[in-house]
Order: structure tokens, then sequence, then C-alpha cells
């Protein structure tokens, strides 16, 4: 079914329910200064998504047509994406963040026939020709005013036009790269509707809650789940700069009830809170995701969060959500299994831990399953699970296993399964180390030394050939000021107290680790191991 149906049934069963609260500046009253919001309700909604989509057609835009969007977050997105999906078009959404260069090799991959966008990107699309040679249509994205669409139409007429490529491709979201290059996941609106049934069931969602997600995409399954969408107050191209007073005060004003973030920024959202004794008591659950949760977070959200949980939900942009965890769980989690614990498989989805290899696996009786407590490759299946990039063969082959007319995803990622069916989480295949002695994994190395209050990233690398690679840590310290010496003998010391990390004696530092955009919170070790390798990093020695 045509994922955009459910704005229509959200806007026939609940009309005047509020759907969108866009911020638009600061008032003042009798209690002090709030945040101003435009909101819409779910008629006003579906009526702007229709002024959108008749705009689309009156510009020559046509079903199946790959269009690139490129606006901004909140309500012109949420519109945009909506009547694409009811018109049959295919939107293409790219992460900005991700650096000009690769942001213009996704464009040209994807051949969008039109580009919908705010004026600097039509603007970049005529400096950047080569890359957008495939573009024929440009439409201005600016949201419709919702006073002129009561004009046009003061019973905001509800059709329901999303009888139109159901079976077909429905979007093309672009991976971060954060260890390769971002490849074109191929959605069909199946799998859309798998995502919303799982998100809905495993989080006990119901319409009616508050949304406030500070990642702009997530916020797209609010108004399918009939929740008001808070729009956040945040760049998301610069989510490290968010001001988590601005956070705080939304979610105080309006009641908020759930939350999508990364690590990074529900770090310095719950530190904000407890230096100023704050809690959120309407909020009933916090998903972070991007990244692990390191254990402080898990102890900072028991204190900020008197009547919900944080919950750490674990998948990909190729397959979303596929397992969960919540601070309840994590205070009971006992295993034989390192790494971090992201909890077990949502409705509908599989998960096996397979013998690790970097070759592609045709079919599934190919690959050597392992029993609970061994680290290996992790690989899931289920109804929202994607079957292919964009027009990139040799990706599929390499991250898809057939089994029948099943296809099982390649995470990418290594992990293991506890004797009580929980995933483990340990880090990027493609990050892990390969010495004389054997493979290390960076989320069971790391832990050991994030527990150094001077330590505020760290990051495994492995310098030399793979399969002779001599294991080095890189930290970011927590100030500029400490003793080399002394640091270095530190951290040897939490190295020689753990058997998997007693091979560790190399450490470096670094002012500020590359991460990524979308999340703020994925380290790009690969470039760190390069950087550690290249004789410019300085080497902590005691």
């Amino acid at each position: 079914m045509n994922i955009a149906r459910h704005l229509t049934i959200m806007a026939k069963a609940r009309p005047d329910a509020v759907a969108v609260k866009v911020p638009r500046g600061r008032v003042h009253d009798a209690a002090g200064e709030k945040i101003d919001y435009l909101t819409l309700t779910f008629s006003d909604l579906h009526a702007e998504v229709g002024a959108w989509e008749a705009n689309l057609v009156k510009r020559g835009v046509r079903e199946g047509d790959r269009v690139l969007v490129m606006v901004r977050q909140g309500l012109p997105l949420i519109a945009a994406v909506f009547a694409l999906f009811r018109m049959g078009a295919v939107p293409v959404i790219i992460d900005p963040g991700m650096g000009m260069k690769s942001f213009l090799r996704c464009v040209a991959h994807s051949r969008p026939r039109v580009l919908l966008g705010i004026p600097v990107a039509r603007f970049l699309s005529r400096v950047c020709r080569r890359a957008f040679r495939s573009v024929e249509i440009r439409v201005p994205a600016s949201s419709s005013p919702l006073a002129r669409i009561k004009a046009q139409n003061p019973e905001s007429k509800i059709q329901n036009n999303t009888e139109v490529s159901n079976n077909g491709l429905a979007a093309i979201l672009f991976t971060s790269g954060s260890t390769g290059a971002p490849k074109g996941v191929c959605y069909k609106h199946e799998m859309f509707e798998a995502q919303v049934r799982s998100i809905r069931d495993t989080y006990e969602i119901e319409p009616g809650e508050g949304d406030l997600s500070m990642l702009p995409v997530f916020a797209l399954f609010s108004p399918a789940l009939g929740m008001t969408t808070i729009v956040p107050e945040i760049d998301p191209s610069r989510p490290a700069t968010l001001d988590p007073s601005k956070i705080v005060r939304a979610i105080q004003q309006e009641n908020v009830n759930n939350s999508f973030g990364s690590p990074t920024l529900w770090n310095k959202i719950a530190d904000y809170c407890i230096a100023n004794n704050i809690t959120l008591p309407s909020m009933k659950r916090v998903l972070c995701a991007g990244a692990p949760v390191p254990a402080a977070l898990w102890e900072k959200a028991r204190k900020i969060l008197p009547n919900g949980k944080l919950h750490s939900p674990y998948g990909a942009t190729e397959c979303l959500p596929v397992s969960n965890v919540n601070g309840d769980e994590m205070l009971q989690n006992k295993s034989a299994c390192a790494g971090a614990c992201v909890g077990r498989a949502t409705p509908e989805i599989q998960i096996k831990i397979i013998a690790i290899n970097d070759d592609p696996i045709a079919a599934l009786a190919d690959a050597r399953e392992l029993p609970p407590g061994e680290i290996g490759e992790i690989i899931v299946t289920g109804p929202a699970i994607t079957r292919e990039y964009d027009n990139l063969p040799a990706a599929t082959a390499a991250a898809k296993i057939k089994s029948g007319d099943t296809i099982w995803h390649r995470m990418g990622d290594t992990g293991c399964l506890d004797a009580d069916g929980r995933l483990w989480f340990c880090g990027r295949k493609a990050e892990r180390v390969e010495t004389a002695a054997g493979p290390l994994y960076t989320e069971p190395c790391e832990q050991v030394f994030r527990a150094h209050p001077q330590v505020v990233r760290c990051a495994l690398v492995g310098l030399g050939a793979r399969g002779s690679q001599i294991p080095a840590i890189v930290i970011q310290p927590a100030s500029k000021h400490f003793d080399l010496a002394k640091l270095a003998a530190e951290l040897r010391a939490l190295a020689l107290a753990q058997p998997h990390t007693a091979g560790i004696a190399h450490f470096f530092h670094h002012p500020k680790f590359p991460v990524d955009v979308r999340h703020n919170a994925k380290i790009h070790r690969l470039t760190l191991a390069a950087w550690a390798a290249s004789g410019k990093a300085e080497e902590l020695k005691s």
C-alpha cells in the first residue's frame, strides 16, 4: 500500500488533531517567554500536501519521476515527501552533510529528472551542471500559505490519491557513507509500511503523542503514526551546535512524549538537565541511535526521565529497526558476550550471526552460522529489509544473501547473540583490526578506555597490513592540559586489566575526532587510522 495513505486516514479520523508545530519566534505572556508555533491540524496538513502535489503536477512532474528533495526540515520536508508519495513520484533524499564531493556524486548517480529545492539548491544545480545534468525541471520549494489553501478550498476536502505505484519504487534514501561510498537504498511502499508497523508496535506509540525528532528524515514517520510533529530548533547540517536549552524548553512547553536523537545530542541535553535540576516528566521514550549509547548516558537518562525510558534502536538505512534495548534491560544485562547490547529483534525481524567473510555470499547455504556467544557478522531479514541498491549490482551482491525468495541483509557490522537471544554490537566489520594474534573489534576494546575520565572519545585503529596489524587507541582528551606520560601509563594499565586489550600498547591523542554529520556520533576510524600511520600523530608515552 502507498505509505501516504496514513495521512489520509489520520485526516479523516482526527481532522482537528494537531499534526505539525513549526517554531517561528518567541512570544511573551503572563508566564514569561514561550516558543511561538505555526500549528497545522491533520486536515490542514492534508490540504498542504494536496497543494504541493497540485503544484508539482502543474510544473510537469509525473508518476515515476525521480525527484531530488532539497528543502528545509519540518513542514516543507513532510509536505514535499508525502505529496511525492501520493502522486507516485520517487523522492531522492541525500544528506548534504556528507561533503560536497560525495553529495554531487550521489546526485549524478541517482539521475533525478526533477529538483525540488530551496534557492541555494537550485543555484547549485546551475553551477554544478555535470552532476545535475539529468535534471529537466526545477521546482521552487516554498510552503504554500495555509490561508490561501483554505480560501481556495474551505472544506479542505479529503481525497485519496494513493493508488499509484504501490508495488514500484517508493523512494531512494542514501546511506551516510561512514565506512565507504554512500549508496542509494531502494525502498518500496511495502517496506515503509512494515517500518511504520514495527515502530508503532515496538514502542507502543499511540496517536496524539508529541514527537520531537532531531533527525529530519525520522520525523516523516510521525504523521503516519498520528503523532504531533514538534519541529526542533536545531540546524540539521550542524547538529553539534545544538542548544540544549531550546530542546528542553520545547519538551516542557509542548509536553513532548517522544524524541529521536544521537547519543551525542542527548548527552548534551541530559547534562543540561542535570546541571539545572530539570526533569522531563512528559517524556515516555527517548530513542538514541547512530552509535552505541555510552554507559554514563543510561544512568543520566534515569535521572531526567522519571516517567520514561531511554531506548537504543539498532538498524541502518537499509533496515530499521532491527532490534531495541531500553534502560531497564541494560541494568539486567549479564552476558558472556562483549560489546554493546542492542537488545532483542523487533517484530517480524530475524537475526543470524555468520562467520566473517569479506567476499559476496550468493546463498545462505554458503554462509556458516555461528553459535551464541561467538562474534561474527550480523545478517537480518524481514518485511522492512530493502532488497537492492540503486543501480549498484556489485554493492547489492556484496550486501545481500538469498535464501529462496527471502533476502538477508549483511549489516556490515560484527556482533554476537547471547543465550537469551539478545544481540550485542561489536563494531563495523570494515573497522576490525586483524592482528597476528587474531581480530580485535572496536566496541569491546573502546569500552575499556572510555571509562577513563580524561577520554571524551576513543577509537581502535590498526597500523600496518591486515593480518599483522598493530593495534592502537586514539583518544580525544577532555581538556587541552594533561600529563602525557601519566595518561599513557593509566591507559596502558586499563589495557592490561582485560585479556582482549592486553596487547594494546600504543596510544595517540587527537584534538577533535572526525565524525558523521547526520548523528555527530559515528567516528570515522579509517580516517583516524590513516592519520595515526602518517607520522604526523603524536604518540602518548609513559
